[in-house]
């Protein structure tokens, strides 16, 4: 086998892996000795430099590009993790782990074939959808589902999979409709072998059909919308150099890889010339769904859709005027398959500014003069398909500063047998068809860096004041500030009732005013985890228990669940990383965010979900002197003053 050639040189050390790349480090890996016909690439991604070494542009062209896999033998379920330095063709970190105490790899594509296969051949399997009417089983589709750790007996070690199963009566059939409950299969995916079927009841198979394309379930086709036709006839305000993106006084590279899906880095505002940095690096760290129907079926239900399955690897492929409407620049993604071989997929990254609205408005009655401006943003998203549910995660760039992360949640909530009766854990959506209550919980990962590596956190609460000889009306609204000075203290729960904010200051600047520059997160404020504390999920999860940590930097310190996720027990990433309980005062401190939706079905959900969504904003606080978009322009002289005055609605920033 001959070794793919070193990549070219001179591309920015955060810029997403080549084809040629990803194949220079597999060849690498099977001549090497560590690759064989039975090993799966689970993890492939780009292994960034330390963040100094970024920084300094002087080093880059010494910076190696480092290529990092977690291989799984599937003949063994033997795991290690290794980093392949592709600029010198060498591995330079070989680490074997345990399984038992560390975790599996995520679920590979061909698993799901896999545990299809077994469970029709498994004899319990087939007499339990016997009994339940069902005699044909290729009309069955099932599904391969993350284990987690429950405490069944024989599982330690061994990397299993849950099996539940869907009814699909022909093609177009929504199999989600048909769910047959009371039946689950746990697999042993290493050795091939069903390791037992769980039976609860035999539960009647809703039938009545979930096809959202059928007329007879949709309807016939509203004619009464017209176009609406989003045009730039001079083209866009963005550029894209490589994966560097500048928009107005924005300045970022854009990222992609097959764990996260999109990461954003180096991110600053030129401001009065100056690129003053603002975040380092931003992603979309973990989600974890965890669903709350305590039934034997349903009760282990918990998935962490980025560590067990993969953001990026399940990326869409975008489609102009469906997905993404205007002026689109489109990005495509290369990640690795199972055996390590580079995939491309197409358009995955959408990238367009859009109108957003007033961004300041003001008529004055004593310099008679009325001026509106519109505010834009620059969307940076991209979306993936995770089994039933589709996320799609969106980046907001404001022309004032304001930076926002939006996830929305859609496609099909996960169904189970419903028995009509007044059931607080689930939804009856049908005759028959029920979803379980559950959480979407995401945790942002924002490696901080206002106007510099230094950083401090305040947490910020309002209060009432006393009336008192300073305060007579008792009209006086305080505000607290408690600075978060170590790991241990940095681990903080959203409150609208004091409406709190956290805010992320540098240590080194100030204002014209003399206070710290400045952002502030707005966190939206919904429930964090809200299973029992001693509940098996909670272990793994714990990042979701807090909306807010704060850590020192450290650059393998990525992962909010940790880095193997699948069948941990638990305790990894954020509250092992807080447990060395750091300085963070004033320190290069990395921000992470829980942010979600805690999900009671509707009706209207059924049998397509249309978009919900959550997310949160940063807003500069004391970061400018004054508002930084004194020059935006009138969109339209001419049409704000038509007639002598302004017209309204004239599409001018009038309205």
């Amino acid at each position: 086998m001959t070794t793919p050639a070193a990549p070219e040189t001179g591309r920015h050390p955060t810029a997403p892996l080549t084809a040629a790349e990803i194949d220079r480090a597999r060849s690498v890996l099977h001549q090497g000795g560590l690759a064989s016909a039975t090993t799966r690439f689970a993890y492939v991604m780009l292994r960034e430099p330390a963040k100094r070494d970024v920084l300094d542009v002087a080093r880059h062209a010494s910076l190696h590009r480092h290529v990092e896999a977690l291989l799984l033998d599937i003949s063994t379920g033997a795991l290690r993790e290794t980093v392949t330095d592709v600029t010198d063709g060498v591995v330079v970190l070989n680490r074997e782990i345990d399984s038992r105490v560390e975790g599996t790899a995520p679920v590979l594509d061909e698993e799901f074939q896999l545990v299809d296969d077994l469970v029709k051949a498994d004899e319990r399997w087939v007499e339990a959808m016997t009994r339940r009417g069902v005699t044909d089983v290729t009309q069955v589709r099932t599904c391969a589902l993350s284990a987690g750790v429950f405490g069944y007996d024989g599982e330690v070690g061994r990397r299993v999979l849950r099996v539940l199963a869907f009814l699909q009566l022909d093609d177009a059939d929504l199999p989600w409709a048909h769910p047959i409950d009371g039946v689950v299969a746990h697999v042993d995916v290493i050795s091939g072998t069903v390791l037992r079927v769980v039976e609860t009841g035999f539960e009647h198979i809703p039938m009545e059909s979930g096809d959202y394309l059928d007329p007879a379930v949709s309807g016939p086709t509203r004619a009464t919308l017209k176009p609406i036709a989003i045009t730039q006839p001079e083209g866009v305000s963005f550029t894209l150099d490589g994966n560097r993106l500048q928009w107005e006084n924005w300045d970022l590279r854009v990222g992609f890889n097959g764990r996260e899906g999109l990461t954003l880095h180096e991110i600053g505002f030129r401001d009065h010339g100056e690129l003053r940095p603002v975040i380092y690096r931003a992603s979309i760290s973990e989600m974890v769904v965890n669903y709350a129907d305590p039934t034997p079926t349903h009760g282990w239900q918990n998935y962490f859709d980025a560590g067990e399955y993969q953001f990026g690897r399940t990326a869409n492929s975008l489609e102009l005027g469906c997905d993404c409407v205007g002026d689109i620049t489109y990005l495509d993604a290369v990640v690795a398959d199972d055996f390590g071989r580079p995939r491309t997929i197409k358009n995955a990254v959408c990238i367009h500014e859009e109108d957003y609205g007033i961004l300041w408005k003001h008529t004055d009655e004593f310099t008679h003069t009325s001026e509106s401006r519109r505010q834009r943003r620059l969307v940076v998203s991209f979306f993936t398909t995770v089994g039933n549910y589709d996320y799609g995660f969106y980046f907001y760039f404001y022309l004032d500063g304001t930076f926002e992360v939006e996830a929305k949640a859609t496609g099909i909530v996960f169904t189970g047998g419903h028995d009509g009766s007044d059931y607080p854990y689930a939804t009856q959506l049908a005759p028959g068809l029920g979803a379980p209550v559950h959480q979407h919980l995401f945790c942002a990962r924002l490696d901080m860096m206002v106007d510099g590596e230094r950083n401090a956190v305040d947490e910020l609460d309002v209060a009432r004041v006393p009336m008192d000889d300073s305060n007579p009306w008792g009209n006086a609204i305080g505000r607290s500030r408690t600075r978060l000075r170590r790991e241990a203290d940095a681990q903080r729960d959203a409150d609208g009732t004091v409406g709190r904010v956290w805010s992320i200051s540098s240590v080194d600047r100030k204002n014209r005013v003399g206070e710290p520059t400045s952002y502030v997160l707005y966190p939206e404020g919904n429930a964090a985890l809200l299973n029992h504390i001693d509940a098996p999920a909670r272990k793994r999860a714990g990042f979701a228990a807090h909306h807010l940590w704060v850590t020192r930097y450290q650059p393998d310190e990525l992962w909010a669940a940790g880095y193997t996720v699948n069948q941990h027990p638990g305790g990894a990433g954020l509250p092992s990383y807080a447990a060395a309980d750091r300085e963070v005062d004033g320190e290069d401190v990395v921000v992470w965010h829980t942010f979600g939706l805690t999900h009671f079905p509707r009706l209207e959900d059924w049998p397509i979900m249309p978009v919900d969504h959550t997310g949160f904003v940063m807003k500069p606080h004391g970061f400018f002197d004054r508002n930084p978009t004194l020059d935006v322009p009138v969109v339209s002289a001419e049409s704000c003053r038509a007639d002598g005055g302004h017209v309204c609605g004239a599409g001018c920033g009038c309205a």
